[in-house]
C-alpha cells in the first residue's frame, strides 16, 4: 500500500460484521444521557454549574480589557488601576476553581460511564446464546472492551460535556460582542454558517471512517489471538511469513481508515480558523477605518477584540469536538450492539426451581438443528436412569454433544423435551438446574489462578478439607503437592502450566467438589496418552458411582462398564444395547470396535437403512 498523506486509498473498502448495529447520533446521545448521565445528575449538575462559571468569568476579561483602556490609560484614573486588579485576581481565582472543578467532575463522569458500560456488556456476553459466542471471535469482542468503549467514552465526556462548556463560551462571548458592538459581531461571525455546512460532511465522513477503523482493529485483535494460540502451529508449518503478511494488511487497513478519519477531523480546525480569520479581517478594517475618524475609542475597541479573540478558541474546540463526537458515535454502534444482544434462552416467567428427587434424565421426541436445513438431532428419545450410566457413541456430527448441550439448557430443542424427573427443563429455573448437574469435558477448561480456586470453582465456599479430598478422589493430591506452592500453584493461562492429564485430573476433582447427582461426561479420556487415561479412568469411576452419568466416548474402552450404549448417526439412535451385545449385532458399533482395536472389516459408513431406524432406550431395560 502506497503512503498516502492527504488522499484516501480508493481501493480499501469492507462490509459491516457481527457487531455493527446502526443508532443514529440523537439515538447513542439520548441513551447516553438517560442510562448514564441522568442517573449522575447531581455530579452533572456540579459539572455544569463549573463550567457555566468558567464560561461567565471568560466573558467578563474583555469588559475588564475595556475599562482598563479606557478608565487606566485614557481617563488616568488611579482609583480603577485597584478595582481592576482586584477584578482580575478575583475572576482569575473563580476561572481556576471551577476549571479544576469541572474537568475532574467530568474525567470522573466519563471513566464511570465506560466502567459501567464495561460491566454491562460483560454481563450480556456471560449470558449470550452460545450460539452467538461460537460465531464471533473473541478477539473483536475483545477489541469492543478495550478500543470502542474508550472510543465511546470520550463522546460521553470531552466530546458531550465538554461541547457543552464550549458552547456555552461561544454563546456568552456572542452575547458579549453584540452587547459592546452589534455590527462588528456580525462581520466576524457572518462567515459561520459556512463553516457550520463544511464540517457537517467531515462529521458524517468521520464516522464511516471510525467505524471501518474499529472493524479492521477488531480483526486484528482476532488475528493476534487465534496466532498466539496456535503458536506451536504456526512455527511446526513455517507459516510465519504468511502469518505476518496478514497482519500487515490488517494494520495498514486500519491505518489507511483511521486516517481518513485524521484528515476529516484535521480539516475542521483549520476551517473554521479561515472562515474565523476573514471575519476578523472585516471587524478590523471597519474598526480601524471608524478609529481614524475618532467614532471608536481604544477601550471599546481593545474590549470587543478581546471576546473575539477569546470567541476563536472555543469555536476552533467545538469544531473539533464534533468530529471526535462522530468516532463515539460509531464506537457506540459497536458497544451497543453487544449490550443489545438479544438472548433468546430465557428463563421463563413461572420458572420453578427442580425437585430433584432420582436424577433421571429422558430425552422425549427431540429435535434440533443450528441451522434450519442442517439437523443434527431428528426425533430422539432417551431415558437414563438414576444412578445408571448411559454412554453415546458414533462418529462426529451425530448429535451427541449436542445431547449434552440440551441437558444443560444451553439450547432449547425445536422440538420434543429435556426432563429430569418428569419435569420440562424449560420450565425450570436456570441456576437449579445447573446446580445439579457435574460437566468434566475432552477439554478442561481452568483459570488462571490456584488451584485450590479452579478445584472448587463454582460450588460451595471453600472447605479446604474438602478441596483435598476431591484431589485425592481424583488421584491428584500426590503431583498436586509435589508442585512449587502446592495447592496455591497457580495453574496459568488455560491451565499450560499443567499437563493434559493433570488438567483432566483437577477438572474431575472439581466435578467431585460440586458433588453433583448428575453427571455430564463429554470425551474425558480421548486426548490423554495410555498412562494418564489409566489414571483418570480410575478417577472418573469414583466419580460415577452412585450418580447418573450421560457420558460422550470416543474410545471405546471407555464405555464397556456403563449400563447403556447408544450408538447415533444421522441425528438418529440407531443401536442400543451393552458393549457385548453391540458387537455380536454386527451393525455401526461392530465396526467402530473393529477400526479402533485393529480388527479385519473395519468401520464402513451406517447404511440408510440403519441411519433410518429410530429407537427408545431406556437403560438397565
Amino acid at each position: 500500500m502506497k503512503d498516502q498523506l492527504f488522499r484516501d486509498v480508493s481501493t480499501i473498502t469492507r462490509s459491516a460484521d457481527e457487531l455493527q448495529i446502526e443508532y443514529t447520533t440523537s439515538e447513542i446521545i439520548t441513551r447516553i444521557w438517560r442510562e448514564h448521565l441522568w442517573p449522575r445528575f447531581g455530579l452533572l449538575l456540579l459539572a455544569s454549574l463549573a463550567m457555566i462559571l468558567t464560561a461567565a468569568t471568560t466573558g467578563a476579561i474583555p469588559f475588564l480589557i475595556q475599562r482598563t483602556a479606557d478608565d487606566v490609560f485614557v481617563a488616568k484614573n488611579q482609583t480603577m488601576v485597584y478595582w481592576i486588579t482586584a477584578a482580575i485576581v478575583v475572576v482569575t481565582i473563580i476561572k481556576a476553581i471551577a476549571e479544576y472543578v469541572a474537568d475532574v467532575t467530568v474525567a470522573y463522569l466519563g471513566h464511570r460511564f465506560i466502567a459501567d458500560l464495561r460491566i454491562e456488556m460483560f454481563a450480556r456476553l456471560a449470558r449470550a446464546d452460545l450460539s452467538f459466542i461460537q460465531t464471533v471471535h473473541s478477539g473483536r469482542l475483545l477489541s469492543s472492551f478495550l478500543n470502542d468503549a474508550n472510543l465511546l467514552r470520550g463522546a460521553a465526556s470531552r466530546s458531550i460535556v465538554t461541547l457543552g462548556e464550549n458552547y456555552l463560551k461561544v454563546i456568552i462571548l456572542i452575547s458579549t460582542m453584540f452587547y459592546m458592538d452589534p455590527r462588528f459581531a456580525v462581520l466576524i461571525l457572518i462567515f459561520m454558517p459556512f463553516a457550520w455546512f463544511m464540517l457537517s460532511s467531515q462529521r458524517r465522513k468521520m464516522r464511516k471512517s471510525t467505524t471501518k477503523s474499529l472493524q479492521e482493529t477488531g480483526d486484528l485483535s482476532a488475528l493476534i489471538t487465534q496466532t498466539l494460540r496456535g503458536m506451536r502451529v504456526v512455527r511446526a508449518y513455517r507459516q510465519e511469513d504468511r502469518e505476518e503478511a496478514r497482519a500487515t494488511s490488517a494494520i495498514n487497513r486500519a491505518l489507511e481508515f483511521t486516517m481518513r478519519g485524521t484528515r476529516a477531523r484535521a480539516l475542521s480546525s483549520p476551517s473554521i480558523e479561515l472562515l474565523t480569520g476573514f471575519g476578523f479581517a472585516l471587524a478590523i478594517y471597519f474598526a480601524g477605518t471608524k478609529g481614524v475618524r475618532g467614532d471608536l475609542t481604544l477601550g471599546h475597541f481593545m474590549g470587543f477584540m478581546t471576546a473575539a479573540l477569546l470567541i476563536y478558541g472555543p469555536l476552533k474546540s467545538a469544531a473539533t469536538l464534533q468530529t471526535q463526537l462522530q468516532e463515539g458515535i460509531a464506537a457506540a454502534s459497536r458497544v451497543f450492539g453487544v449490550v443489545d444482544l438479544e438472548v433468546r434462552l430465557v428463563e421463563a416467567q413461572d420458572a420453578k426451581p427442580l425437585k430433584l428427587d432420582h436424577g433421571e434424565i429422558e430425552f422425549r421426541n427431540v429435535s434440533f438443528a443450528y441451522e434450519p436445513e442442517n439437523s443434527v438431532l431428528k426425533g430422539v428419545s432417551l431415558t437414563v436412569p438414576s444412578g445408571r450410566t448411559v454412554a453415546l457413541v458414533g462418529p462426529s456430527g451425530s448429535g451427541k454433544s449436542t445431547m449434552v448441550n440440551l441437558t444443560l439448557r444451553f439450547f432449547d430443542p425445536e422440538r420434543g423435551k429435556v426432563l429430569i424427573d418428569g419435569q420440562d427443563i424449560k420450565y425450570l429455573t436456570v441456576d437449579s438446574l445447573r446446580d445439579a448437574i457435574g460437566l468434566v469435558t475432552q477439554d478442561p477448561v481452568l483459570f488462571d489462578d490456584t488451584i485450590r480456586a479452579n478445584i472448587a470453582y463454582g460450588s460451595k465456599p471453600i472447605v479446604e478439607a474438602e478441596v483435598i479430598a476431591a484431589a485425592k478422589a481424583a488421584a491428584a493430591h500426590d503431583f498436586i503437592m509435589g508442585l512449587p506452592k502446592g495447592y496455591d500453584t497457580r495453574v496459568g493461562e488455560a491451565g499450560g502450566l499443567l499437563s493434559g492429564g493433570e488438567r483432566q485430573r483437577i477438572a474431575i476433582a472439581r466435578a467431585i467438589y460440586k458433588d453433583a447427582p448428575i453427571l455430564l461426561l463429554d470425551e474425558p479420556t480421548s486426548s490423554l496418552d495410555s498412562e494418564a487415561e489409566a489414571k483418570v479412568q480410575t478417577a472418573l469411576e469414583g466419580l460415577m458411582r452412585g450418580r447418573t452419568v450421560l457420558m460422550i466416548a470416543h474410545r471405546l474402552s471407555t464405555v464397556k462398564k456403563a449400563d447403556l450404549i447408544c450408538v447415533l448417526d444421522q441425528g438418529r439412535i440407531i443401536e442400543i444395547g451393552r458393549h457385548d451385545e453391540l458387537v455380536a449385532k454386527g451393525g455401526l458399533y461392530t465396526r467402530l470396535h473393529r477400526t479402533q482395536f485393529g480388527i479385519a472389516g473395519g468401520f464402513a459408513a451406517a447404511s440408510p437403512e440403519d441411519a433410518g431406524t429410530e429407537a427408545v432406550a431406556v437403560a438397565g431395560k
